[in-house]
């Protein structure tokens, strides 16, 4: 009784005209639909040269720290995870494409969260909001999401090189791709009709179907348990000797640009409560720079938190009840090890058809709000690079506005940042 008048207390419960009982369900619906992401962030990640063990434990730390942001600095129900798309564009723009280590990598994700946070807490949102056209945004999202479902369908080995074509698709009778198309079978039907947990079950079925085709050998789990050990190539790793590179401030901008436009966007669209809104946003903030001390990609609102606000979560007690269901995957760790990466390469697909559909937001009855929204999306898989597809999108933005007389749909700070992007590839070219 004490312990509930306590969480009463500290959440306003009553206040906010909801229970313990409904915000503890609500806190367990978001987990079942985000848990997810301790297999398939690491999974992405570890194409960057980073342990993978340590990297389920650097997921799981960012995860509960995240919500305890939100819980205690924000009360908000809303939940943070390792963004889909933020930890792509980690591994295949910062590492591979702007050749940063994966220890500067982190030190960008640190500074780009300081700047979120300055922004988060002065009125550079509001005037950024502002000044970023609609159709850019939506176009980000879209592009990031064409790329993640190429990245899911080229990991599940259901899309392959071809010195003809470039690519191809591959002997479906091969047992990796079969393995994803039969898993993907199995997740679609879940997915739509609106299972709990169902990326969740997904990659749990898909690892079954992986050890029936033989691409899986359940013989390697041995010593479940929890350690530290190896965690500490990851923690406190962040690499500051990049910072007079060009390529390194190229990857603080355009990593800030994505995480506080997309996290803007998605709280704005989920929150109950606008009021949580300036703090949630910190909280957010804070969650994006503890993840470069901890070793993880940066840390994102996720949309499947939306689960459980639509179950009654209301306050910050369904953000620390989700946080704390994370902490005993840690003891799993040698079962997350034997997923292969057709199991995970449907909830990639998916989450990437998701993200596609903001395209339905752009306006494609305007050619000068559709082309350059449409080579952003275009160019993101086909260069297999998220920073290319970004600075085509913004340097054609203000240059097809100029051609047709339209100078006053351009902000100043739209100008700054098409400048930025050409000198990007400027400096890119010598």
């Amino acid at each position: 009784m004490i312990l509930l008048n306590r969480l009463q207390k500290i959440f306003r419960i009553r206040e906010s005209h909801t229970s313990v009982r409904t915000e503890l369900v609500a806190g367990l619906t978001s987990f079942m639909t985000v848990a997810y992401i301790i297999a398939v962030n690491g999974a992405i990640l570890r194409n960057a040269g980073m342990p993978y063990e340590a990297l389920i434990i650097a997921t799981v730390l960012c995860c509960l720290i995240g919500c305890l942001f939100m819980a205690f600095w924000a009360n908000s129900p809303l939940i943070v995870i390792p963004g889909m798309g933020d930890n792509a564009f980690f591994v295949f723009t910062l590492v591979i494409s702007f050749g940063l280590s994966w220890q500067q990598a982190l030190a960008a994700v640190f500074v780009a969260g300081t700047v979120f946070l300055l922004t988060a807490v002065t009125r550079w949102a509001d005037h950024l909001s502002r000044s970023i056209p609609h159709s850019m945004m939506k176009a980000m999202t879209a592009g990031i999401g064409l790329f993640i479902a190429f990245l899911g369908l080229k990991n599940g080995g259901v899309i392959v090189a071809s010195e003809g074509t470039l690519v191809t698709l591959a002997n479906l009778g091969d047992p990796y791709a079969l393995t994803t198309i039969a898993t993907l079978a199995l997740a679609l039907p879940l997915f739509l009709r609106n299972v709990k947990g169902s990326l969740l079950i997904t990659i749990i079925a898909g690892t079954g179907i992986g050890w029936l085709l033989g691409i899986v050998d359940f013989s390697d789990l041995r010593d479940f348990g929890f350690s530290f050990g190896g965690y500490e190539q990851l923690f406190l790793a962040l690499d500051f000797s990049g910072m007079g590179s060009f390529p390194f401030w190229t990857a603080v901008f355009s990593l800030s640009m994505i995480i506080i436009f997309q996290n803007m966007g998605t709280q704005l669209g989920m929150l109950p409560d606008q009021s949580k809104f300036r703090r949630s946003f910190q909280a957010n903030a804070l969650s994006v720079m503890s993840a470069g001390l901890l070793g993880c990609s940066p840390m994102t609102t996720a949309a499947e938190g939306g689960t459980g606000i639509a179950s009654g979560g209301r306050t910050g007690l369904t953000s620390l009840t989700t946080g704390l269901l994370f902490v005993p995957a840690l003891f799993l760790i040698p079962l997350f090890k034997v997923i292969p990466n057709s199991a995970i390469a449907p909830v990639l697909v998916i989450v990437g058809c998701l993200m596609v559909m903001s395209a339905k937001d752009i306006r494609f009855d305007d050619f000068t709000e559709a082309f350059p929204a449409y080579l952003m999306m275009a160019v993101m898989p086909l260069s297999f690079s998220i920073a290319n597809g970004m600075a085509l999108g913004f340097i054609a933005y203000p240059l097809l506005k100029l051609a047709t007389g339209r100078r006053q749909d351009v902000s100043v700070t739209m100008y700054v940042i098409a400048g930025f992007f050409l000198l990007y590839f400027l400096l890119g070219a010598l």
